[in-house]
């Protein structure tokens, strides 16, 4: 039965431009509201882009994207799936960051996401810059490494940079295979393109076993033998989904730090979300949308329209066990 309390806000009932924003309208259930363990998916804003290595922004992502969010409505398109319905759903608000102090935010955002976990929520977050995913991950996989089903221009494997020891948003997904929280041969990451300082980073995955698809063999495969493929590499067990915003081109989402050219188009980046379908997505975020970069909105109104597509993959997974 569909719990009320759950239900977002629907356009008819009260104007989407009028209200406080929340995520796609749904209840503001914070650490200790009376229905937080209701809660089987929360979708959760981290507002920090201290790991950026160039220009900075998406620490407001998560606001704008609440505003341009209100724009959801209640089924998919394709598939017509009621996500709100078959599962129940809330914006958890933010986790305040140190802005001042790196280690220390990434100590918050793991904490806060161990505690979700072991009240049972599934976490769709929203950054943010990409070092936002390993802390994240420290929270969710420290007692087993997750799969990862990864979209991106980058492949984020980099050693730190400088030859210091400071991690950015280059290199959270070394950092996380390092320490144990992914599963390489359960990695995939797709879409990578632009040009490169040296081979590090491809060495490293190669050296570990990940799965490197570039921009062109997405194109000359296909999303559908390409996503089969990604499919097959993740299994059937547990696995995070990560979707770095520019992954798409950015003559469609300017609005992000370290644009690429040559991506796909929206169409495309919604589509590749609907290829998971069937996997066991227990966690996602979407990150690096840079308001600033984007005075038209167009980058966050395709990205919220990308964490409806992942909420409705995560809901089919969670319903599915």
């Amino acid at each position: 039965m569909t719990d009320a309390f759950f239900q977002p806000i629907s356009g008819m009932d009260l104007p989407r431009f009028a209200g406080i924003p929340t995520f796609m309208r749904l209840p503001h259930v914070p650490a200790g509201h009376p229905r937080e363990g209701d809660v089987q998916i929360g979708l959760v804003g981290l507002p920090w882009d201290g790991g950026v290595s160039n220009r900075p922004g998406p620490r407001h992502a998560p606001r704008q994207l609440r505003d341009y969010s209100t724009m959801i409505r209640a089924q998919h398109p394709v598939t017509g799936l009621r996500p709100f319905e078959a599962a129940n759903v809330a914006d958890l608000g933010d986790v305040g960051p140190n802005p001042v102090d790196n280690p220390e935010t990434l100590d918050r955002f793991a904490r806060h996401f161990a505690g979700l976990k072991a009240k049972g929520i599934r976490p769709l977050s929203v950054g943010g810059d990409h070092l936002c995913t390993l802390p994240v991950l420290r929270g969710l996989a420290k007692d087993a490494p997750l799969g990862l089903v990864h979209f991106d221009a980058h492949t984020d494997l980099f050693p730190p940079y400088f030859g210091g020891k400071t991690l950015t948003h280059g290199n959270p997904f070394r950092a996380a295979v390092e320490e144990g929280l992914l599963d390489p041969k359960r990695m995939v990451q797709i879409g990578i393109r632009g040009t490169m300082y040296d081979s590090a980073d491809v060495d490293f995955a190669r050296a570990h076993g990940i799965r490197i698809v570039p921009i062109e063999e997405f194109f000359a495969r296909g999303i559908a033998e390409v996503m089969a493929e990604a499919r097959e590499i993740v299994g059937d067990r547990p696995a995070y989904l990560s979707y770095d915003i520019d992954f798409v081109d950015p003559s469609v989402a300017p609005g992000t730090g370290t644009p690429e050219w040559g991506g796909p188009n929206a169409f495309q980046a919604m589509q590749v979300v609907r290829e998971c379908a069937g996997l066991d997505i227990v966690a996602a975020d979407l990150v690096e949308v840079s308001p600033p970069y984007d005075q038209t909105g167009g980058t966050a109104w395709l990205g919220a329209s990308l964490m409806f597509e992942i909420l409705c993959v995560m809901v089919a997974a969670l319903t599915a066990r």
